[in-house]
Formats: structure tokens, sequence, C-alpha cells
């Protein structure tokens, strides 16, 4: 069973960075798609980011410009760079993980979660 554990989650001021990690176990992560989602209070959960095993990365069209999802494969990492946050950005971030070589689903069907992180956006 794939496990994936959040990190570097906090409060900061809007226009502020902020760095989340997820540590991926049990599993390699080279052969994965990996991704970011996020979820704020009083709506749906929605994709932030992915990235297949070939380095493909895709971005909402909220966050353009402004994250980034680095991988790390001999680490078996992968982050969430996130620069001139928004208060629209305060939710709970949580990465996934499936066996998918080569490309990332569309949808959220995602085997495997993370518990999330909480980030704290204020004006």
């Amino acid at each position: 069973q794939v496990q994936l554990v959040e990190s570097g989650g906090g409060s900061v001021q809007s226009g502020g960075s902020l760095r989340l990690n997820c540590a991926v176990s049990r599993y390699t992560s080279a052969n994965m798609c990996l991704g970011w989602f996020r979820q704020a209070p009083g709506k749906e959960r929605e994709g932030v980011a992915t990235i297949d095993s070939r380095g493909t990365t895709t971005y909402a069209d909220s966050v353009k410009g402004r994250f980034t999802i680095p991988r790390d494969n001999g680490k078996n990492t992968l982050s969430l760079q996130m620069t001139s946050l928004k208060p629209g950005g305060t939710a709970m971030y949580y990465c996934a993980a499936g066996v998918w070589v080569g490309y990332c689903p569309t949808s959220q069907a995602f085997p495997y979660w993370g518990q999330g992180t909480q980030v704290t956006v204020s004006s």
C-alpha cells in the first residue's frame, strides 16, 4: 500500500510563498503520476497540479505562473512550490498518487491520498 505524507503547510500573508512536500513510501514514485489537490471550506476538492512519470506537468489556470510541482524520484518526494499566494489559496492541500506510466488522468480518480496539510493565506 502506497503511503503519502504531506508537510510544509502553515500560515502566510497574501503575496507570500510556501513550499509543500509529500513523501512517498512503499512504492517507487518514478513510475507514478503524482498530483496536488486542494479543498477550501465549503467547496469541492479541485486539482492544483500534476506531474507524470516523464515529468510532464499540468496546472490549474488559477495557479499557472505562480506554482510549480517538482518531483525528486531519487528521494521519492513531490513538492508544491507556491508563490504570490492569494487568500483564495486557503485550503487543505492533498498529495495524491497513482501508478500510470507516462500520463496522468484528467479526473481525481487517484487511488492513493495523503492526510492533507493546511495552508492559510491572510490578506
